[in-house]
């Protein structure tokens, strides 16, 4: 049988897989047409993206069709981040699929101090599948599902109660929603007609070959992220994009079992890895066994205050909450690998330190006064009191003498709980930022 040519070169060419899958319902209006020019006219950010993305999309689009879903989809990284794993927008949503981290949470994404499954290529990929096919039996409607995907899916519900009580359509173009969902299936329809028809657009797309660009493999110790990079013939930069899920320097075997490689990598990590000599992991998790100065966390593990400050981006004047869980280098000490439940639940608390209070010399009126009274005039106790001016309980100050009071400490500071994704102290480089979005799902 003679194989028809378009479905002999979707059999090496991604593209022409991913162009067979489209099925969502094409939207032909003016935003549509923006957004067309719009790229059109930015063929390096379009050559940037999509470059990016070829290291992803076979993963997207294997997904995608084993569930049955429209390929279109596998476009979505496109407008969500320009497929960068590592994106952050301005609203706190994070990863190439964009999840705010409460929605992140509901889709079992773990999100602590040594990693932010929102980031990670796998995790990401299969919450933000498993959430459209959710949003889509919902509405039963794509394009209401990718409208709810970026606005929230209770504002999807409510705006269609307003329609129906307005009578009005109940669809994707007739909705009152904010600009940014307006212009959401326009901008993925836009990359849509491109992938399909670059040429039309003066666009040349990259080649992307149909088979797989990474491959898992199996993390069995506690190993820094540098030495995994090294062993794997990698720069720290390229290991980190198929890996950003990481926020420490250090790869916990019992939370993360697995990271991506190319095949040809792989081999050589596994291949390195068993001739390595030495020890893996330069750093540990230490679990702050009371409330602590940083100070005195710092004896404890072996390090300067100042390192540990750093490391753990712990602000002055502020104590370790007991339960904490510190990064610190691994020492005779501390040689074990990081257990599953502090891998997997790692979180740091801080809290202010005590403030002194405030010394103030007052004159005793001209009648005197009991030490009684004047800790009550001040908000002290009698005993506080007579011990700060050395003078029994009982005493009375005479007319004019000057007596020492105390009083609270001006600056008041709240608890601080670290939030893991963001607070986490990597110590590589600070993430790249998203363009700012108003995410809400």
């Amino acid at each position: 049988m003679r194989l028809d040519p378009e479905q002999d070169s979707s059999r090496v060419d991604l593209w022409m897989r991913v162009r067979a899958g489209f099925s969502l319902p094409d939207l032909d209006n003016d935003l549509v047409r923006k957004w067309e020019q719009y790229y059109a006219q930015r063929p390096d950010y379009v050559q940037r993206m999509t470059a990016r993305g070829s290291r992803y999309l076979f993963h997207i689009v294997e997904e995608i069709n084993r569930r049955d879903m429209p390929t279109d989809l596998a476009l979505l990284p496109f407008i969500e981040s320009a497929f960068n794993p590592e994106a952050i927008s301005a609203a706190r949503a994070a990863g190439m699929w964009q999840f705010m981290p409460g929605t992140g949470r509901d889709f079992e994404l773990k999100q602590n101090l040594f990693r932010d499954d929102r980031r990670d290529v796998l995790a990401s990929t299969r919450a933000a599948l498993d959430y459209l096919q959710r949003l889509h039996g919902m509405f039963n409607d794509w394009h209401l599902a990718l409208a709810a995907y970026n606005w929230g899916q209770g504002n999807v519900q409510k705006a269609l109660m307003r329609a129906a009580r307005g009578d009005q359509d109940a669809d994707y173009q007739s909705l009152r929603m904010p600009d940014e969902t307006r212009n959401y299936v326009p901008k993925l329809q836009a990359i849509k007609n491109i992938i399909a028809r670059p040429a039309d657009f003066g666009l040349v797309l990259p080649p992307l070959d149909n088979h797989p660009y990474f491959i898992t493999v199996a993390i069995e110790r506690d190993i820094d992220v540098a030495v995994a990079a090294r062993l794997s013939g990698l720069s720290l930069e390229q290991f980190e994009q198929l890996n950003p899920q990481l926020n420490k320097p250090v790869i916990l075997a019992a939370a993360t079992p697995q990271v991506l490689l190319p095949y040809d990598n792989a081999n050589r990590f596994l291949a390195t890895l068993a001739r390595h000599k030495g020890p893996l992991a330069s750093w540990t998790a230490w679990v702050a066994p009371r409330t602590l100065k940083p100070a005195d966390a710092a004896r404890q593990v072996g390090m300067t205050e100042g390192e540990l400050r750093e490391v753990n981006r712990i602000p002055m004047r502020m104590l370790v909450k007991v339960g904490s869980t510190l990064l610190v280098p691994r020492s005779a000490q501390h040689v074990k690998d990081v257990a599953e439940h502090v891998a997997d639940n790692a979180t740091i608390t801080l809290a202010p330190e005590a403030l002194p209070p405030r010394r103030l010399v007052v004159k005793v009126g001209k009648r005197g006064e009991s030490v009684a009274s004047l800790a009550r005039r001040h908000g002290m106790t009698a005993v506080l009191l007579a011990a700060t001016n050395k003078v029994p309980v009982s005493a009375h100050f005479r007319a004019g003498q000057l007596v020492t009071v105390l009083l609270p400490p001006t600056r008041k500071v709240g608890p601080v709980r670290s939030k893991a994704p963001v607070a986490a102290g990597k110590l590589r480089h600070s993430r790249p930022a998203a363009r700012t979005r108003t995410k809400r799902h």
